[in-house]
């Protein structure tokens, strides 16, 4: 049995644009501590996304609200096998999820420097396309695969 369950942290909003999800996102793409460097590049990538500062935060949820799944498979081993059971997810997870997704999309590429890669994913995760709408793509198409091992989950 697992022990005590972990506190939820508490992440204050961001100086510039006072969004949470904005701070999420810096503290994603931050390495070795040095946030600075990671605010620099986020404010630089939601810049350039457009003209007007709340057009751009707008761009910027809608893109993290596209890449959001709804759903995606866990492992549970029963009777000796383990299965992949599809799970719903809930809301924090599904944004960490998208995240995760648009840095890891926008580190895979190369060539450019980081807010010009983050400011591309973005502005392609707005449109519906993107290495990190094809992840959610990937995840919800292998939980509608498992369905049927969907009466294995527990709530």
């Amino acid at each position: 049995m697992r022990s005590k369950k972990a506190k939820k942290r508490i992440i204050q909003p961001d100086p510039i644009y006072k969004s949470k999800i904005v701070e999420r996102m810096i503290n994603i793409l931050m390495m070795h501590g040095k946030k600075s460097i990671a605010r620099t590049i986020v404010y630089d990538a939601i810049d350039s996304l457009a003209e007007d500062k709340k057009e751009a935060i707008k761009m910027f949820e809608g893109a993290v609200k596209n890449v959001m799944p709804v759903q995606e498979v866990r492992s549970r081993r029963v009777g000796g096998a383990t299965y992949q059971v599809p799970m719903p997810l809930k809301h924090d997870r599904s944004e960490a999820l998208a995240l995760r997704w648009i840095a890891k999309a926008a580190r895979g590429k190369s060539g450019r420097p980081m807010q010009d890669r983050l400011a591309d994913e973005l502005k392609n995760a707005y449109q519906g396309t993107g290495d990190a709408i094809k992840k959610r793509e990937d995840t919800h198409r292998m939980a509608d695969a498992n369905r049927a091992f969907a009466h294995f989950a527990r709530y």
